[in-house]
């Protein structure tokens, strides 16, 4: 028989990207999301269609980290073999806009998780495998290269909530004997990474500026550097992790890092642009409290679990300008043909 999968923000970039891999292993793939009054599923469209008719890859349940309850009653209609939670608030400028409500998606929502998890596991008597979402951002203030070994020096509420979510899995690891796996992952993009992230936002905006459509790309601090992978590769990481004898954590990077201004040079290089000519600094955008330089150490995802990343910076950085390009390209022949297009007010 195939296997069960349940993934808390199915309807985001990893989500989708790891419901695409799993369905392409057989996997029965489930996905949670929030009830809203518009749908929210453009990521997993090619996916997802009308639970009447068979065959159709997912299914998607309504539910939310916010409610304990609920979790667990999905848990019992899904009956799942294996959990990734990567559901949460995932802006670190917004965690300090909106804290307390990032502490209780993050922190406590993966708590309720891992209550209505083993409250399911008693009950019925299945194992029941477990991956948290952990990020780079944990390690805030530490010094490069960081590894499992390194302290964690969090600099955001998201990140001192992730910080929790991790210490909830390692408790409940060791307290109930559960198989649960922490990914401590680094920045890891894509064209279907929100446009609100600095990576995607400039791609985005410099393929309407290219094709006359937009005039200026306001950023904040061009000095941060970060560890970048691609996010389709980041997502077999988390597969493996569950398809070993024993749960662990493991750190999931490139081992190279690069600056947002070296980010952005390259990107308006690559079409021939100079970035200084479309880019003002807007004050805004800068954190209370800066995280400097990431660079993550995976030798031992390498090592145990035969991972590598795949993509490499530029391949990656080229894969989102081609993209929006063309969603620029589209967007320029809707307006020439006399429709109004609203490309998010961000700009």
């Amino acid at each position: 028989m195939s296997r069960s999968a349940l993934i808390t923000g199915i309807t985001g970039q990893d989500g989708s990207y790891l419901a695409e891999l799993l369905v392409s292993k057989s996997y029965e793939v489930h996905g949670l999301i929030r009830r809203a009054s518009t749908f929210n599923t453009e990521r997993i469209d090619h996916l997802y269609g009308d639970p009447h008719l068979s065959g159709v890859p997912i299914r998607l349940h309504y539910g939310d980290l916010s409610d304990g309850t609920g979790l667990r009653r999905v848990l019992e209609l899904v009956k799942p073999d294996e959990v990734y939670n990567l559901g949460a608030q995932s802006h670190v400028r917004v965690s300090f806009d909106q804290p307390e409500y990032t502490a209780d998606v993050v922190a406590t929502g993966t708590l309720r998780l891992l209550e209505a998890l083993r409250d399911y596991i008693a009950t019925s008597g299945k194992q029941v495998r477990f991956y948290q979402a952990g990020s780079s951002e944990m390690f805030g203030a530490a010094l490069p290269p960081q590894n499992e070994k390194t302290p964690f020096h969090p600099r955001s509420p998201y990140a001192v909530s992730k910080v929790a979510a991790h210490y909830f899995v390692q408790n409940y690891r060791e307290a109930y004997g559960m198989f649960l796996c922490n990914g401590i992952l680094f920045n890891h993009e894509s064209p279907r990474r929100g446009e609100t992230f600095v990576t995607r936002k400039i791609t985005r905006a410099l393929g309407r500026i290219k094709l006359g459509l937009q005039e200026k790309l306001y950023l904040g601090n061009l000095e941060a550097k970060r560890d970048w992978g691609f996010a389709g590769d980041y997502v077999q990481a988390m597969w493996l992790m569950l398809q070993q004898d024993q749960p662990d954590d493991y750190v999931v990077s490139t081992g190279e890092s690069y600056s947002v201004r070296d980010f952005l040079e390259s990107a308006f290089n690559y079409v021939d642009l100079k970035w200084q000519d479309y880019v003002e600094i807007d004050k805004r955008y800068f954190r209370p409290s800066e995280v400097d330089f990431l660079m993550g150490d995976s030798s031992k995802a390498r090592q145990k679990l035969g991972w590598k990343p795949c993509v490499n910076f530029d391949s990656l950085l080229k894969m989102m300008v081609d993209h929006d390009l063309e969603l620029a390209k589209r967007e320029k022949t809707l307006i020439n043909a006399g429709h109004k297009v609203i490309c998010g007010g961000r700009w």
